[in-house]
């Protein structure tokens, strides 16, 4: 709050001429510090919520370039009930930075879901060693030629994924029980979770159009 009793709002928007787009979204201006700190050749393995996967405007431009210049090789879909906050979904993306090239670097990504119909809680089912056992087996980052796709372990292509609306990594394929079993549907608790998650990235949307449209005015 100023001297004359208004109050100014900090739009925290970072421009670094390292970054691909200038956003004010935290979590994508995470994964592109990341990127800018690795050395080529390094790897990274990166915790990110659902929505850095599909975001569109600066979040589509971050993912196209994320995909060109890094290998980015395997997206674990993390499930539910693991975090300290309800109803949180996550991923961790594994990628290698490269050097420069006209051709993009990721060929193939691919995808494990361990989050379609597994159930975890921080107290009475934690997460445990145990249930990422088969995703540590299939992982094989040094030699990705011989993974093989499973129930849980699927392949798609740099063509299909760039050609998806937004390049929207956010995908999956397992048929969720859930949805057809309403006797045993999530906690409250969770449901709303999500839906304030849901929110919460479509505000960010309307935040970023929002300051587009006051650029515009400006200029």
């Amino acid at each position: 709050m100023g001297d004359d009793g208004k109050i100014s709002t900090e739009k925290q928007e970072y421009e670094r001429d390292q970054f691909w787009a200038t956003t004010s979204n935290k979590q994508l201006n995470f994964l592109q510090h990341i990127v800018s700190e690795l050395k080529v050749g390094g790897s990274a393995a990166v915790v990110l919520p659902d929505n850095v996967l599909f975001e569109g405007g600066a979040g589509e431009t971050i993912r196209r370039e994320l995909l060109k210049r890094c290998n980015v090789h395997t997206i674990l879909r993390l499930p539910t009930g693991i975090f300290y906050a309800q109803g949180v979904k996550a991923n961790v993306l594994f990628f290698e930075r490269k050097e420069a090239s006209e051709t993009p670097w990721t060929k193939d990504l691919w995808i494990y879901d361990l989050r379609t119909n597994q159930h975890f809680t921080l107290k009475t089912n934690p997460l445990a060693t145990k249930d990422l056992t088969d995703f540590i087996k299939v992982y094989s980052p040094k030699n990705l030629a011989k993974r093989k796709e499973s129930d849980r372990f699927k392949k798609f292509s740099y063509d299909e994924i760039v050609a998806r609306d937004k390049a929207n990594l956010d995908i999956f394929w397992l048929k969720d029980e859930s949805l057809e079993d309403t006797e045993n549907l999530p906690p409250p608790a969770e449901l709303a979770a999500d839906i304030v998650a849901s929110l919460e990235v479509a505000l960010e949307e309307f935040r970023a159009v929002e300051d587009s449209l006051d650029s515009s005015k400006v200029m």
